[in-house]
């Protein structure tokens, strides 16, 4: 499996596990064992707003694109992520935000 993320200004939090052909998006699963080879299943019929774009099937690798949310302090990896490829099995490490900078008082800035 490949992962492509594109990378949106926003709060959400994303959490995905890799389970043989199916992504569990925020607790939500997405089995793709169904499709064959060359197939194409369009954005428009997911019911989900975590993928940008189709999910296809070439030369046996499915390839998803999905919303990489970004927070106010994004980093670099997740403003250009690079695609994920051969997804293992497990919860998937995405790019992680810059740190939290310290106010005046030593506690993490939040806005």
């Amino acid at each position: 499996m490949k992962i492509i993320l594109s990378p949106q200004r926003r709060e959400d939090t994303l959490k995905i596990v890799k389970q043989g052909a199916t992504l569990f998006i925020n607790d939500e699963a997405f089995s793709f064992s169904r499709m064959g080879d060359g197939d194409t299943l369009p954005r428009e019929a997911i019911k989900s707003e975590w993928f940008a774009g189709p999910v296809e099937k070439l030369n046996g690798e499915i390839i998803v694109t999905l919303v990489m949310p970004n927070p106010w302090n994004y980093s670099h990896d997740q403003a250009f992520p690079e695609p994920i490829s051969d997804v293992p099995d497990g919860v998937v490490d995405l790019p992680k935000p810059l740190p939290e900078l310290p106010d005046f008082f030593g506690q993490g800035v939040t806005d």
